[in-house]
Formats: structure tokens, sequence, C-alpha cells
């Protein structure tokens, strides 16, 4: 099932939920549909409504600041495309560019997505060491941009040019 983008009432992004909350955050009258799936429609014995893809909140909600957005290894291979770092393959696993090992944390900036033989091959080493350069650097996105990565790539295609403008 695809996640629809929250935005707030400002037209910040919030957060990305199940298209079925969307639906019901729209039939509540707490959020109305900035954009539709264009083939996608809801359908119920009294309701036939587009399937949104974006919606925005009626009420402003007043979020704490985030200065980061949290790490996850499902986050680093969203962040990647699943693309290898090293390779530009389709990536499966995260690979710790200073190892763990040697005091390599779990951090944007020292994770990248990689396939399963390239970080095998890498094993213990710095890329400079294996002699595997970085085909991209690593980036720490923001809140914002960690949950535009969240929808995926097709639906980034379709998000409106003013939203899915990368944060300067």
């Amino acid at each position: 099932m695809r996640d629809t983008l929250v935005l707030n009432a400002s037209f910040e992004p919030l957060s990305t939920v199940t298209l079925n909350r969307a639906v019901v955050l729209v039939l509540q009258a707490k959020a109305v549909v900035e954009q539709a799936h264009p083939e996608l429609r809801m359908r119920g014995a009294e309701v036939d409504i587009p399937a949104p893809r974006v919606i925005r909140l009626c009420r402003y909600v007043r979020v704490p600041f985030r200065r980061q957005a949290p790490w996850s290894r499902r986050g680093v291979l969203v962040r990647d495309r699943h693309r290898c770092a090293y390779c530009d393959r389709r990536a499966t696993t995260v690979d710790h560019v200073v190892p763990r090992s040697r005091g390599g944390q779990d951090t944007w900036l020292n994770t990248v997505a990689s396939c399963a033989e390239d970080n095998h091959r890498k094993a213990d080493r710095t890329p400079e060491q294996a002699g595997m350069p970085l085909l991209r650097a690593p980036f720490e996105p923001t809140p914002a941009d960690a949950m535009l990565l969240a929808l995926g790539q097709e639906d980034l295609d379709a998000l409106p040019e003013w939203l899915a403008q990368p944060a300067a």
C-alpha cells in the first residue's frame, strides 16, 4: 500500500500515513486532498473519492523542532535510492564507511547503501584501504527530506514542483 504525505496547514511536510488513515482524515474533515492518485479511487456505500497522495491538515499542528532525521538502515537505503555507493547496482545492505570495529558509528555521514558483494569485498577496511572509491558522498537528509524520500521515487516525480524541491 502506498503512503500519503501529510502537510501541515502551512504546507510544511509533517509525516506520512497509510492510505486508509489519509482517507479517514479527509472523511472526518480534518484534512483536504491536495493531490490524488490519477487512477485510484476509494469507494464505499456512500463514498467515492480519489485516493489521496498528498493531504493538508485543516488546522495548524505545532510540532517540536527536529534538527535531524532519525538514522535507520531503511532510511539509508531510501536516501541512496537502493543503489550501491561503490558500483551503482541494486543495494540490499548498509555499509559503514569507517567500520564499526574501528570506531565508526551508525550515522548518516558514515553509512551508505551497498550491494552484498561490495560490502563483503570492502570488509573491515575504509574505502581508501580497499581501493573502492565512493560514487556519491553520504549526506544527512533534513527531516522533511527524509519524509519525501520515504514516499519513493515514482511518487516524488508526481508531486507538485513546489513540494518536491530540495531544501536549500
